[in-house]
């Protein structure tokens, strides 16, 4: 599998109020294949954009091993930069510039030309304020902008601190949309966030930190399924009838808005059918209760910080 990202056993330590060490990142472990959009996961100081700034060699990691693109930062930085687009933070802007003309300086300093910025200008939304200073612009616009930057390279990977921010529900639709396609392109778009919501709907893999670790990484169905209840839902058009003949059958099940759910026996779904069928009643729907990307993220930050 090729990668585009790996860290290993990765640190950074600071030194905080009363010479007490704050570990950032305590031995972080990741791997991002090549291509589609990986969502990197955490709460607020679990080491999101500590761990960016340590891979593009904004900050350099007390320990541990960090590589993109195959080559290993920050030694191998110089190689590999022309390839990556990056967004972290809130950018830092000239704001007597437009935003076309902030990006026709920065294309003319990396070597690209005029029909590069036209064409970030469209995929970032820029095109009805292009022409605005940037001292005019909401938080929402200046991290277009920003995204409008990190595409001038045409990049094979794009490294992404929380680019939704700022945006309204509109914009937060129109990244994701964006960031969809450019996975779907053969690109990888790695996508630090909170927003759970969107990082369920347009990511293919995510890894989720707390404390400076990773918890939990792999495909996002996989993580989705670690947080499966031992339940099943079970749609009926009798919930009422329904949930008479589970009990009556010794099976636990409460009822919850149009549905039951249904602690799964040790025989298995059959047993629920069998115990329906016994009162006539029929299931139009029977799957098991899986959790959002929302309830596992919270079950598993919760048990670190438990642990800790």
């Amino acid at each position: 599998m090729q990668t585009v990202i790996e860290l290993q056993a990765l640190r950074k330590h600071y030194r905080g109020t009363r010479g007490r060490t704050v570990r950032a990142l305590d031995g972080l472990d990741l791997v991002v294949p090549a291509g589609g959009v990986f969502g990197f996961l955490g709460p607020n100081g679990s080491g999101k954009t500590t761990t960016i700034r340590c891979l593009l060699g904004l900050a350099a990691p007390s320990g541990g091993s960090c590589r993109l693109l195959g080559c290993d930062v920050p030694k191998g930085l110089p190689r590999v930069l022309t390839r990556v687009g990056s967004l972290v933070e809130t950018p830092g802007l000239n704001p007597g510039l437009s935003g076309r003309q902030t990006l026709a300086v920065l294309a003319t300093l990396g070597g690209q030309g005029r029909s590069r910025v036209e064409a970030v200008v469209d995929q970032a939304g820029l095109a009805e304020r292009a022409d605005d200073l940037v001292r005019g612009y909401s938080l929402g616009m200046r991290q277009r902008l920003g995204l409008a930057a990190a595409l001038l390279k045409d990049p094979e990977l794009l490294v992404l601190d929380e680019p939704a921010n700022g945006l309204d529900p509109a914009g937060i639709r129109e990244v994701r949309t964006l960031l969809r396609r450019l996975g779907d392109e053969g690109r990888t778009v790695f996508l630090s966030s909170h927003l759970l919501g969107e990082v369920e709907q347009v990511c293919d893999r995510v890894a989720i930190l707390a404390r400076g670790r990773t918890i939990a990484t792999g495909a996002v169905a996989d993580v989705l399924g670690s947080g499966r209840a031992s339940r099943l839902l079970v749609r009926v058009a009798r919930p009422e009838d329904g949930f008479a003949a589970l009990q009556r059958a010794g099976l636990h099940a409460s009822r919850q808005d149009d549905h039951l759910l249904v602690s799964v026996p040790d025989d298995g779904p059959e047993a629920v059918v069998r115990a329906l069928a016994a009162a006539d009643v029929w299931p139009s729907e029977l799957r098991p209760d899986q959790a959002s990307l929302e309830e596992v993220f919270l079950r598993l930050t919760a048990t670190t910080e438990d642990e800790a």
